[in-house]
């Protein structure tokens, strides 16, 4: 007996003895890894083809319904600036063209190049919407706010708009041949853009939110604080994007060939045009990114929700 408790003590005591040597679990990280890059390779593709085209849908919709009435504003601005036209007058004959004419003026050059603009740049945000929300597996209706939509946004709507700037200073700018169109006007349009950009599509998401938790609970019924910023946003930065706008058509308008425009009679010039064109811009820019980006921001939600 004393034997056979011997030997079992020592057949029992190896597994209770406590080794400071670690003994490894086998296997471990095969276990856990396939299984950490399954989740981070996980896509949302469902519907993708269909939600692209949502995508578009919604941009073109935008677009068209704000296109014709920002022709006609930037035109009266081009001209009023130029010194070919007054604001005033060009309203009233592109207004009167509008309405005797309609065909002439929405498939006129004008309004396609506006088109292009404006369903580029919604085109770009919802895309890229899209894309974050299929890598990210987030659902269909996802929005982002951050860099990566401020940045592409920005260079669609720049590259786009300035492509249409040249071509409307050389159709409304003062007689004569048409001029390049020099690269500090380029510099400034850029700037201008940026920051209607920024104003348009990152700051109404950030602000909506804190609107709303100021509004009180019929107002809310009525409206959301995200679909205030979206209208005013893009309004209020005109305070700032319109002398830098004005700046760059003068020196389109008035080369400074030989030196003979001072900076001093540039801001006079951009002065004395400011307070009509920023009401002319922000008249403007209210459909652009207001109405515009509301139509394309509830028409994309919609599509989005029936395919998610």
């Amino acid at each position: 007996m004393k034997d056979g408790a011997i030997v079992e003590k020592q057949l029992v005591a190896p597994a209770l003895s406590t080794s400071p040597i670690p003994i490894p679990i086998l296997n471990k990280d095969a276990v856990e890894m396939p299984s950490s890059k399954l989740q981070q390779q996980h896509w949302n593709t469902k519907n993708l083809g269909l939600r692209l085209g949502a995508d578009f849908t919604s941009a073109a919709c935008a677009a068209s319904i704000v296109a014709p009435l920002i022709s006609l504003i930037d035109r009266s601005i081009m001209e009023n600036a130029s010194g070919r036209n007054t604001l005033a007058n060009s309203l009233k004959t592109s207004f009167r063209t509008l309405l005797v004419r309609p065909h002439t003026m929405l498939f006129s050059k004008p309004v396609a190049l506006i088109f292009m603009v404006y369903g580029g740049t919604y085109l770009t945000a919802n895309t890229l919407d899209t894309a974050t929300s299929t890598a990210r597996d987030q659902p269909a209706t996802h929005v982002t706010t951050g860099t990566a939509k401020f940045a592409a946004s920005s260079a669609a709507n720049v590259g786009l708009c300035i492509y249409k700037d040249q071509v409307y200073v050389k159709l409304f700018g003062p007689g004569g041949p048409p001029r390049p169109v020099p690269l500090p006007s380029y510099f400034l349009f850029t700037l201008r853009d940026c920051l209607t950009i920024f104003a348009s599509f990152n700051v109404p998401p950030l602000l909506g939110p804190a609107l709303t938790d100021r509004m009180g609970t019929e107002l809310r019924k009525k409206v959301s604080g995200t679909t205030v910023a979206q209208f005013a946003a893009p309004a209020l930065v005109q305070l700032l994007s319109t002398p830098v706008h004005l700046l760059g058509l003068d020196l389109y308008n008035r080369p400074a060939a030989g030196g003979k425009v001072s900076w001093r009679d540039r801001w006079t010039q951009v002065r004395k045009n400011w307070a009509i064109s920023t009401a002319a811009r922000i008249c403007r820019i209210v459909p652009a990114f207001g109405l515009g980006g509301t139509v394309n921001m509830k028409v994309r939600r919609n599509l989005m929700e029936r395919l998610a």
